[in-house]
Parts: C-alpha cells; structure tokens; sequence
C-alpha cells in the first residue's frame, strides 16, 4: 500500500474507532467495495478547467481510491449558492472551488468543514495556500503584456506601461477597479511590499493621467485573449492564462511578471456534508504535486505544491506564476481590503470612467 492510500484509509479508518479499524484492516477487499459504492459531486469554473481536472484528479483519484467524481460548473461567485446547500441541507455537490475571497466569506459563516490535514502533512504547499477549511490547487495572476511586434522597447513595469512616450501603442485596461488601482499606484513608485492599505485618491489622481490613453476597458477574460491575438491593441493588463492563450495560438506577445498580483483558488467542502470523509480525501488528493503538475499541461495557472516544478519541464514552467522567478517579481492580493472596500471603490471608479 502506498504512502497515500495509506493516508486515505487511515482516515476514515480512525473515525469508525480503533475496533472498527482493526477489523477494516483486516479484509482490504471490503473497505475496497465501500469505496467503490462512493460518489461525490465537485464543483469546478468549467470551460478549461474541467478538462485539466479531470486529467489531473478526477479520473486517477477515482482510479486510486474507487470514488466516482461527477463534475458540474459551479457559479462564478458561488457564495449565496453554498450557503443555500448548506442552509437547506441539500447537498448538491460536496466540493467546489473557491477563491481565497470566497473562503475568507464562508468561513466568518462557519460553512465549511474542516478539510482534515495541514501544511505540515504536504511540506511542498504553499503556506498561504492551506487553512483548516480549504486548500489551494492554483495560483493565477494578474499581469501585463505586450505585442512583441508592435514595440521597440520592451515595457517591464506598470511605469513603462503608463509611459505612452516611450512605449507609444494603443492600451487596454480593466473595467474594474480590482487590481487597477493597485497597477496604478505600482506605476506611480509605491512598492509592491507596500500597497496595502491602498491610497484611493493617488491611485485616482494616476489614472487621470493614462484615461485619455485606453482605447479598450475590457470587461471579460475572453475579450481580452482576442484583443491582444487579435492586434487591436499593444499592451494590455490581465490574467496570465489568458495571454498565455493568446501566445499559445501564435501571437507575438510577451507576458510581463514584474510587479504582477496573484490570487489562490482551490477547494472547499460544504458544512454537514454527507459525504465529507469521500470529499476529503479527494482534497487531500489534489495536495499532491504529482497531481498538479498534471493540470498544467491544459492550463497555464500554477501549482500550489512547489514540489511538481520537480516534473514540470522548464519551458512550461517558465508561463506559470509560482515558477521562482515568477513568483519573486509579485505579490498576493489582499482579498480582505477589498471585501471591506469593494461597494465604495467600486461606485467611484464607475463614476470616474463616465466623468
């Protein structure tokens, strides 16, 4: 029996009490079948992530343990959702991923269970990507790029990116103050050790002065892959993967980590699920950084367990944000400024665009 299984059976070995586990251990075949009969439901973003998950978890956790995992896309901000399951007792599925917001949000409601391992069980996570009630499987980030055949020089700060002197070139921006006012006070010299809390009115007063220069305020992940496939702009802000799309199809772009902002997203299991033990050990699977080397073939986020850049090849690594140096050049958002500023920011940046 392997180190995993070993931990997996132990488990919910250990919950039927000693007597039970002497016995259990006693007839493997019968445990065997019980697993078997299992079937969990887990809630991931969908398009490309159900793909790479099902490489990567779904289809060797079901192999290695006899769990059935059902998928299903789960909302794009599946707070209120889980908080219904719970609420109702209609578990309708018995993880779903959630960002560190999210988390954060479910938590202060004690609506997740506890997810039964610590960082101390997978030293290569991480720290930031395990709690009692969650546990991190990506990292993804929010960066700049550039068409590499549109510019002579090539920008590597947010500064060179409000530079429309140096680097003259159509932009494109967010329509969202999250993340932009942070891009704006890092272009005006704050450093990235040192944003938070974030001064609203400078990061307002530098807008004002690359507003007249966006010729795009992107709303959605997928306009901004084709804008920047598409050459209708030179250098535009967002998220990794997306540009990574891009370059991937042929675009000459490049994707620039310096002073980026990363996020987590990983798993979390509803409160009172009935089917928690299944669901934790599927969470516990996921920690692996076997695993999650896999998903990276499909999808240019970055493993939480640093241990999987051990089979990652270089060249892959090199488009994931915990590479090294990747990582080094950024820093995390700060999901609980914005959860007690969001509203308020939100209104005025809205009202500055239309102004």
């Amino acid at each position: 029996m392997n180190k995993d299984k070993m931990f997996l059976n132990r488990r919910s070995l250990l919950k039927a009490g000693a007597g039970a586990s002497l016995a259990a251990l006693a007839m493997p075949a019968l445990v065997g079948r019980a697993a078997a009969a299992t079937q969990i439901t887990v809630a991931d973003p969908g398009g490309p992530f159900s793909p790479a998950f099902r490489k990567a978890f779904y289809d060797p956790f079901e192999q290695k343990t006899g769990i059935r995992i059902v998928n299903v896309a789960r909302e794009a901000e599946p707070t209120a959702q889980f908080k219904a399951i719970v609420d109702t007792g209609s578990y309708t599925w018995d993880v779903c991923t959630l960002t560190l917001s999210a988390r954060d949000i479910l938590t202060k409601q004690n609506l997740l269970e506890p997810i039964g391992f610590t960082q101390a069980d997978v030293p290569g996570l991480m720290p930031l990507a395990i709690s009692p009630v969650w546990m991190g499987t990506d990292v993804y980030s929010t960066v700049f790029a550039y068409r590499t055949d549109r510019m002579k020089a090539e920008p590597q700060s947010w500064a060179d990116f409000w530079d429309v002197e140096k680097f003259p070139g159509r932009r494109a921006l967010r329509k969202n103050p999250i993340d932009t006012l942070e891009q704006a006070l890092l272009a005006d010299g704050v450093a990235l050790d040192k944003l938070y809390p974030l001064d609203i009115d400078r990061a307002f007063k530098k807008l004002d002065e690359i507003k007249s220069h966006i010729d795009v305020w992107w709303t959605g992940g997928a306009q901004s892959t084709q804008l920047l496939q598409s050459g209708e702009v030179d250098l535009i802000s967002g998220w990794n993967a997306r540009f990574q799309a891009a370059i991937d199809g042929g675009a000459p772009a490049k994707i620039v980590w310096n002073q980026g902002l990363y996020s987590i997203e990983g798993w979390g299991i509803p409160k009172g699920c009935p089917r928690a033990d299944a669901a934790r050990q599927f969470v516990r699977f996921c920690a692996e950084a076997a695993q999650q080397a896999i998903f990276t073939e499909i999808l240019a986020y970055g493993p939480t367990n640093l241990d999987a850049y051990k089979t990652i090849p270089d060249a892959r690594a090199s488009a994931l944000p915990t590479s090294p140096s990747n990582l080094s050049r950024m820093t995390v958002a700060n999901e609980d400024w914005w959860s007690a500023n969001r509203a308020a920011v939100t209104e005025r940046f809205n009202s500055w665009l239309l102004a």
